[in-house]
């Protein structure tokens, strides 16, 4: 997070030459370049008029207007220069050291900056002491002592508070509420990081310092993501980025910074995006201490998105960082990230086991990271059943399940009474507190399994999920849900294990369910029992896939029956789908599109095909399944295919379209620029519905149509980001109109045409969540949504919406009339997601 500007000295009635660099020490904040050159000719001018003390200022300010550019190493240079000069004031060489402090901070030596502070303190009058503080602070604070850090600054700022209200008092005073605020926020707690941020805010803004009110502004987007909102985030965000233009270094730490926020918020591929930005800035400046903390939000970025070669080469050059910069409370972070690394890349062995386990160790040690410790701790405890080493996976599971065993029941930070224990015994206690529900129960199921009690097994990660769910529960906002959701989907993920074990289909089917509920919270519903499913697929049919490690799995429900089929390597599954991709994507000859498409349906259709038939058919993908543009493969061509995030998202998308009286829809489109036929698949489609309207093709009319059309059209380019889902999206006039601009919308058409490239590919992080467009408007409530999977030409986008809303105008669900209209049109690369079932007029 970004740390404001250091001290300057009062103000004296001495030297023209002292008065002048006064001056020019306050324009170093607001006009740096302005700054630097008057305290170049300050300093000369000094020099040779043999004035110590001007000469010593002038340097000085040149120094921070270095800083404010950018130049860390520049500005140190100026600053010891400042230091060597002599005859000086010791007042004013302590004030040199006050700046130093800043910039050794960050520089990545925040041990060396308390020594320089503790040097200065001496010379110092009290409210330069309180100014020091604020800096001190932000050394602590990178040094992982926040309690020290945040009593250094409620110090500070109880002088600062009652100084005389010159603009540099003010300034100081406003940049400590921004550094307790940042510190607040690292230990989590938000409402006193907003309190502070709010009133360094207003404060800037009423003594205009706009500078510092850009940096209060500029930690708003971490603090929203923090707080659950995401969509305030990426706007704080893009409202940030045009304010810090021209300052890299500032920009820079404020992208790492939401980065570090979106990678909490598990959304680690929009958190990379931030990350790749923001580190060749921060090795350009020479901002050492945000680069190491930078590099190691991107290695376990890398390592979330499935990277673990990278993982381990950005882990290790971050904890050589953190090393040199003696930050030693940071390193087990780096170690866990180069050890999780290997247990993707190596077989496990006991040493590594080992390892894993001192590893823990040290993050429990840390207090703060004690969550953290035990999910370390339950990876140590399944590698040490992996190379059959029953007795230390035992004691490892034991010291996630004392808690469980004493039968204490958990309470929330704050309601707990005073402890009567000792101060080693509160601590245990503490730590075993702060185990999360996931990984305690999961470490109870894992006990279960080993001693043959599948019920017992089953039983702990049912329990788990329940309590995990009331948790959920407690939050109002939205993106809140999902993190604390997503935090067991290992646990449901055990579950699925466990009932594919089993080889039930019915139980299989259930955790199946349960475990997209919690891998996808925007779509999870109540669970549903799969005879209400037959029921309400009527001759239809559903495929649910399921990933069993490396093999494919399906559960078919039809009218007839559910089963379930092994269908075989999920590698040669993925394989098949990039080749189909490809062949599509390089409009390659068809028989190539044939034979890749035959392929892909003989591994994850075929062993179905027999129950099957001629069904209509619901898909309910996992992982690479969800870049399958289905309508490509041989028997599912002119079939009515819908493909939903799971059976009872499928279900709640049926019933979301509520049916409008009077029976005809209000039909919206609009274009997107630098489309040839855009504007005549626009005209095409309102003459099929008679009473359509045509909307301006820019981001807010397109939003505020959301909210009454029932039928929405886009004919516009579409750009998908793989690694960021949630800033994909369609190119509209006046900008993109990105998925997370919709997470603030309150209603969703209920059928969504997106007639643009890869608009509808996602991503699933967790392998079950669908995102992307598709994926936002479903969640925000559309019932279905037609959208391109790959690229599809002007001219053939437009043919194949044509047919499709005139035979949609006739009265065929979207399923169907996309169907036909791609068969009519020798056009696959479209897809039905939702409910696709029912008709729209």
């Amino acid at each position: 997070m970004s740390a404001t500007a250091d001290g300057q000295g009062p103000s004296d009635d001495l030297h023209p030459l002292v008065r002048a660099a006064e001056a020019a020490l306050m324009r170093a904040l607001v006009d740096p370049d302005q700054a630097l050159r008057a305290g170049r000719l300050i300093t000369e001018a000094a020099r040779r008029g043999h004035c110590p003390e001007a000469e010593v200022m002038g340097l000085r300010t040149m120094a921070l207007a270095s800083r404010e550019l950018g130049d860390l190493e520049k500005a140190e240079l100026h600053l010891r220069e400042a230091l060597a000069v002599r005859g000086a004031p010791a007042a004013r060489t302590a004030q040199v050291r006050l700046s130093l402090v800043t910039v050794r901070t960050e520089r990545g030596h925040p041990l060396q900056a308390l020594r320089v502070a503790a040097l200065a303190w001496a010379y110092l009058c009290p409210l330069d002491r309180a100014k020091l503080d604020t800096q001190r602070a932000v050394a602590l604070a990178h040094l992982g002592r926040h309690q020290e850090a945040i009593a250094s600054c409620d110090r500070a700022l109880l002088a600062l508070v009652t100084a005389p209200g010159s603009i540099d008092d003010r300034r100081f005073l406003a940049g400590g509420l921004l550094n307790r605020g940042l510190i607040h926020a690292y230990r989590g707690d938000w409402d006193a990081a907003m309190r502070d941020l709010t009133a360094c805010l207003q404060i800037s803004q009423y003594a205009g310092l706009w500078h510092l009110a850009r940096l209060a502004a500029a930690n708003l987007p971490f603090l929203a993501v923090r707080r659950g909102d995401v969509a305030g985030a990426f706007r704080h965000y893009r409202d940030a980025e045009e304010t810090l233009f021209g300052f890299p270094e500032r920009l820079a730490a404020m992208r790492a910074d939401f980065a570090g926020a979106l990678l909490a918020a598990q959304m680690p591929g929009e958190a990379g995006t931030m990350l790749r930005m923001a580190v060749p800035d921060l090795e350009a400046s020479a901002a050492h201490v945000a680069l190491a903390e930078a590099r190691l939000k991107l290695a376990q970025v890398e390592l979330l998105t499935g990277d673990p070669h990278r993982a381990r080469q950005v882990a290790e050059q971050a904890a050589a960082e953190l090393a040199a910069q003696d930050r030693t409370s940071w390193l087990p972070l780096a170690r866990e990230v180069v050890l999780r690394s290997r247990l993707a890349l190596e077989p496990v062995t006991p040493e590594l086991v080992a390892e894993l386990i001192a590893c823990a160790d040290e993050l429990e040690d840390g207090f703060t990271h004690a969550a953290g410790a035990a999910a370390l701790r339950l990876a140590a405890a399944e590698a040490a059943l992996a190379v059959d080493d029953h007795p230390t996976a035992s004691a490892q599971l034991a010291r996630l399940t004392r808690h469980a065993e004493r039968r204490e029941r958990w309470m929330p930070a704050g309601t707990r009474l005073t402890s009567l224990a000792s101060e080693p015994q509160a601590r245990q206690l503490a730590q075993a507190s702060q185990i999360p529900v996931p990984v305690r129960q999961h470490a109870l199921a894992l006990q279960a399994a080993l001693q043959e009690d599948v019920t017992g097994a089953f039983r702990a990660v049912r329990d788990g999920l329940a309590e995990v769910s009331g948790q959920v529960e407690a939050f109002e906002d939205p993106s809140l849900r999902a993190h604390a959701a997503r935090a067991g989907e290992r646990l449901a993920a055990y579950g699925l294990e466990l009932a594919v074990r089993d080889g039930c289909p019915k139980q299989v089917f259930e955790w199946a369910e349960r475990w997209r509920a919690v891998a996808a919270p925007a779509h999870a519903c109540a669970l549903v029992d799969p005879d209400r499913i037959r029921a309400e697929l009527g001759r239809g049919a559903l495929i649910e896939y399921v990933a069993d490690k490396d093999t494919l799995l399906a559960v078919l429900l039809s009218e007839d029956r559910v089963l379930l089929r092994r269908l075989g390597s999920l590698r040669q599954v993925m394989d098949a789908i990039v080749r189909l991709r490809y062949a599509l994507r390089r409009l390659s000859r068809r028989h190539d599109v044939e034979a890749a498409a035959a392929e892909l349906e003989r591994l994850v259709l075929r062993p179905m095909a027999a129950e099957l038939s001629d069904r209509p058919l619901v898909v309910v993908p996992v992982g690479a399944l969800h870049t399958v543009p289905w309508g490509a493969l041989p028997s599912l061509r002119e079939r009515p295919v819908s493909v939903a995030a799971g059976a009872a998202a499928w279900l709640r998308a049926r019933t979301a379209r509520g049916s409008r009286p009077g029976g005809r829809p209000q039909v919206v489109a609009a274009a997107g620029p630098s489309l040839s036929h855009a504007q005549a698949e626009v005209a095409h489609v309102l003459a099929c519905h008679p009473g359509g309207r045509q909307v301006p093709g820019r981001v807010g009319p397109v939003l505020e149509a959301l909210a009454t059309a029932d039928i929405l059209h886009l004919a516009a380019h579409g750009t998908f980001h793989a690694r960021s889902p949630l800033v994909s999206g369609i190119t509209l006039e006046d900008g993109q109109l990105m998925a997370y601009d919709l997470l603030d919308v309150s209603r969703s058409a209920g059928l969504v045409v997106l007639s643009a490239c890869n608009a509808g590919m996602s991503r699933a992080p967790v392998e079950g969540a669908p995102l992307g467009l598709p994926g936002t408007f479903l969640a925000k409530g559309a019932a279905c949504v037609v959208a391109g999977m790959v690229p599809v030409g002007d001219e053939m986008a437009r043919a194949v919406m044509s047919t499709f809303h005139e035979l949609l105008a006739a009265g065929q669900p979207p399923d169907a009339a996309l169907a036909c209209a791609a068969a009519k049109t020798d056009e696959p690369g479209f897809v039905c997601f939702g409910a696709g079932n029912e008709p729209y007029c």
